[in-house]
């Protein structure tokens, strides 16, 4: 049975109409463009509101994005936590970057289709990203201290990341803040608020 966008509204009841008929319209659009660039793996699409859409917005349960304008999706693939993340805060500027630029084309016309104006999708390297960011999103994509080290010259103005990850992450982040010992680390588990099995090992994870 394929999880509908009725999922999110539960979690998220603030939504606007807007909101909700782009969040409605992303899974017809990701089994579309799937068929052509495999960004999402294609036995996972019955479980795509809750495996991608869901697990980005957690980010927005556990983190506080007042005061962000800019921020960069390191290693996007096909568009998360960014895309859905845009949906949520259209007055923040998302800049979605990955090195596979099959991928990058279709968060471009996904963001188009749903006219997400705040998005930008691009073919490139964190590390050689021109542009200041208020924050960085990830899920999944590298340890925290490669993400640290992509980010060093792109910072607004201090270093800011909202990171998706699972398992056992002592010694990931221990190794950061041996590199850097006044950052600020939390980490927070997915299950106290999303009450789906999926969340069970999953973490947010804030650096600042």
């Amino acid at each position: 049975m394929v999880i509908t966008s009725s999922l999110i509204e539960r979690y998220f009841p603030e939504l606007n109409e807007t909101q909700k008929t782009q969040f409605a319209a992303l899974y017809d659009l990701y089994v579309y463009h799937n068929e052509r660039v495999n960004v999402i793996s294609r036995k996972d699409m019955e479980n795509f509101y809750i495996h991608h859409v869901l697990h980005s917005l957690a980010l927005v349960k556990f983190c506080d994005f007042t005061g962000i304008k800019s921020i960069i999706d390191i290693g996007t693939g096909g568009g998360f936590p960014g895309i859905p993340l845009a949906i949520m805060f259209p007055e923040i500027k998302f800049h979605l970057v990955d090195s596979i630029g099959k991928k990058i084309n279709v968060v471009n016309e996904v963001a188009q289709s749903i006219e997400l104006k705040n998005v930008l999708g691009e073919h490139q390297r964190t590390e050689s990203s021109e542009y200041g960011y208020d924050l960085a999103v990830a899920r999944a994509v590298a340890p925290a201290i490669k993400l640290y080290d992509w980010m060093k010259d792109n910072w607004m103005d201090k270093p800011k990341f909202f990171l998706l990850k699972g398992g056992d992450l002592s010694e990931e982040l221990n190794e950061l803040l041996q590199l850097n010992p006044r950052l600020k680390i939390k980490s927070n588990n997915i299950s106290k608020v999303f009450k789906e099995d999926f969340f069970e090992t999953k973490k947010v994870i804030t650096i600042e």
